[in-house]
């Protein structure tokens, strides 16, 4: 039986991304991402939920990541979940991500410079240690939802 690790989140940005090119020239973007449920509690209340996911794109879509996301985005992403460990003053570490293969500008909260309804698809990856991505658009009328 196969398996399916797919993630597909709508938010906003928590952070303006960190951008990072490695020797080997690969760029990555790192940035958070907060989701949000809002219910009634027993006593009617209006309760507020936020989860906060980190976020990972590789390769050109880096580009669009640093000219058209900033801090309070809001944004469609799809990707996986990935996990690794790392050490800290003698402390394993864990960290879970999203690896991102799809991002949409929803035109939520944002610089009057960002775009917004633009879909750009990173999913033609080669291997995770050196993406090779072609960027795409297409019309806000292409929404999944």
């Amino acid at each position: 039986m196969a398996s399916v690790n797919k993630v597909i989140l709508v938010g906003n940005v928590g952070k303006d991304p960190e951008l990072r090119t490695f020797d080997s020239g690969t760029t990555k973007a790192s940035f958070s991402m907060a989701t949000s449920e809002t219910y009634k509690n027993r006593e009617g209340e209006k309760v507020t939920n936020t989860e906060w996911h980190n976020l990972v794109v590789w390769g050109n879509l880096t580009k669009v990541v640093e000219q058209f996301v900033k801090k309070g985005s809001q944004i469609y992403i799809e990707g996986k979940l990935t996990s690794r460990s790392y050490e800290s003053d003698g402390v394993t570490k864990y960290i879970t991500e999203v690896r991102v293969n799809d991002l949409v500008l929803l035109g939520g909260r944002r610089d009057d410079n960002a775009g917004g309804g633009n879909q750009h698809d990173n999913s033609n990856q080669s291997t995770p240690s050196t993406p090779d991505t072609d960027v795409s658009s297409n019309d806000a009328d292409d929404l999944p939802f």
